[in-house]
């Protein structure tokens, strides 16, 4: 019998941990590096890396394997939900700023992909 309330109480017990308490106020989490638009139409080709870290700040991860990469990944969560997601990329060839790849892209860049794609189609 005892056996018997401790499995009941467990199985209740867990089946309490699926819900969430209701009227309960979850902050809002901003993880990563803040990095809008106007930031990166500031970005030239031939910047120093010295340069975009002023414009973009220090990025959040340094590929230890490709010094010449910078990741500006950037995450906001309201309670359980993903809000906005937004990963940016920057590449150098040495010193000089050579690409940038990711969810924003500065006018240049969309200009030369949008070049590219468009001799694609007419090939």
């Amino acid at each position: 019998m005892r056996s018997l309330f401790l499995a009941l109480a467990l199985a209740s017990l867990t089946a309490c941990g699926n819900f969430g308490f209701p009227g309960v106020y979850r902050i809002d989490i901003e993880q990563g590096n803040i990095v809008t638009q106007d930031m990166i139409d500031q970005l030239q080709p031939g910047m120093s890396q010295r340069q975009v870290r002023f414009i973009l700040g220090t990025p959040l991860v340094e590929d230890s394997f490709n010094a010449d990469r910078w990741d500006y990944p950037y995450l906001l969560r309201n309670g359980n939900d993903v809000i906005r997601e937004a990963t940016v990329s920057i590449h150098f060839e040495g010193d000089s700023l050579a690409t940038v790849t990711g969810d924003y892209l500065p006018q240049w860049a969309a200009a030369t992909s949008t070049d590219a794609a468009a001799s694609e189609a007419t090939e």
